[in-house]
């Protein structure tokens, strides 16, 4: 699928025609320069290494592969395939790529929550008794399950552990505004991600 990478700028709502209130989220998107072209001859598929956002402190590796493509490295770089356009290296593509109306698929790495309890994580109720001595049992998980057999704590059980921090794609978000002389796109609803986290936005 053919995409850009973006950087999440916030949330917002806007009034549609109806006046009815949409919550939507504000994306910087692009512009991405084409950093690498590849092709089924040299790499057994086709696809284009977009980056964006310029690095200050490089490495002389990351230096020279962006210097074929006549830019600077870049802070994020990835591959999208499937572009009708024949796009060559140094090629810079816009949110214009994007037309309003249309329906794309956004994929961040949420927000870490830390290591959380069962209630929070998983949406368990805890004991859920205040009486008979339990003084401190009101979140806990209560029983895993296992005696003598299996006499082991099957895997996937659910249980207090790291929460978010995890790569999540959101599908079908209608774009609502694509503003090109500010490189912004807005979407409706949320995507995945803090403020000024990276994304991929994929049509």
């Amino acid at each position: 699928m053919s995409g850009l990478i973006g950087r999440k700028i916030g949330m917002t709502s806007i009034f549609d025609e109806n006046g009815k209130n949409i919550p939507c989220t504000v994306i910087e998107a692009g512009p991405c320069v084409v950093t690498q072209v590849r092709t089924k001859e040299v790499d057994g598929y086709e696809a284009l290494q977009l980056g964006f956002d310029d690095k200050k402190t490089v490495t002389k590796a990351a230096e020279g592969h962006a210097k074929k493509a006549g830019t600077v490295a870049k802070r994020k770089v990835a591959e999208f395939k499937g572009f009708e356009e024949n796009y060559k290296l140094g090629d810079t593509i816009t949110v214009e790529h994007f037309i309003e109306g249309e329906f794309v698929d956004i994929a961040g790495t949420s927000k870490g929550k830390g290591f959380q309890g069962v209630v929070k994580r998983h949406g368990f109720g805890g004991v859920g008794q205040a009486t008979h001595g339990q003084h401190n049992r009101l979140r806990a998980p209560g029983s895993i399950g296992a005696a003598s057999y299996p006499a082991r704590v099957f895997k996937g059980m659910r249980m207090a552990g790291q929460m978010g921090n995890e790569r999540v794609k959101v599908e079908n978000l209608r774009v609502l505004k694509v503003v090109p002389e500010k490189n912004l796109l807005v979407v409706k609803g949320a995507v995945p991600g803090h403020k000024n986290a990276y994304v991929m936005i994929e049509k």
